[in-house]
């Protein structure tokens, strides 16, 4: 089976890191004082308190797992890996739909930093993909939910 990368910004791979660090240290403290606690009630088999701390115990373990497996397969993203007018991650984008007037930008960011209401699309989405390799002046096209749909390139900064 091959092993998924997870394409990051720097920032983003140091967001992660104290997440990580945080989870490891504070969180898992509290959570295990919410167990402690839980379990001075009395009868675990009727215990609400300590089936949600055990819950929230598991959630904890499992984003530790989720945060160490992107960690270990991270691919850092380096502003200099292409040309610097061709769209690539990390670039903004400027873009707007063929035949409007109103135009957009977005950053072209990895999967995991993917955030479509704050302008971060993934390079893993269809607009994302149509985008990549292209510059200023071009005319993408891809295909959307409501059908086919073009946008020019106004500009890349990288």
């Amino acid at each position: 089976m091959a092993v998924k990368e997870f394409k990051l910004t720097a920032d983003r791979l140091e967001e992660l890191e104290k997440e990580l660090n945080w989870l490891k240290t504070t969180r898992e403290k509290e959570v295990a004082e919410l167990i402690k606690e839980a379990r001075s009630f009395g009868d675990l088999s009727e215990n609400s308190e300590y089936d949600e701390a055990k819950n929230e115990q598991s959630k904890l373990y499992g984003r530790i797992a989720e945060v160490e497996n992107i960690l270990a397969h991270a691919v850092v993203i380096a502003e200099d890996e292409a040309a610097s007018d061709l769209i690539g991650l990390g670039c903004t984008v400027l873009v707007k739909e063929v035949g409007e007037d109103d135009e957009e930008k977005y950053n072209i960011v990895g999967s995991q930093e993917a955030n479509p209401g704050e302008g971060r699309i993934s390079d893993d989405s269809p607009f994302g993909r149509a985008l990549i390799g292209h510059r200023s002046g071009d005319v993408v096209e891809f295909e959307a939910p409501i059908g086919t749909i073009q946008f020019e390139i106004i500009s890349v900064v990288r």
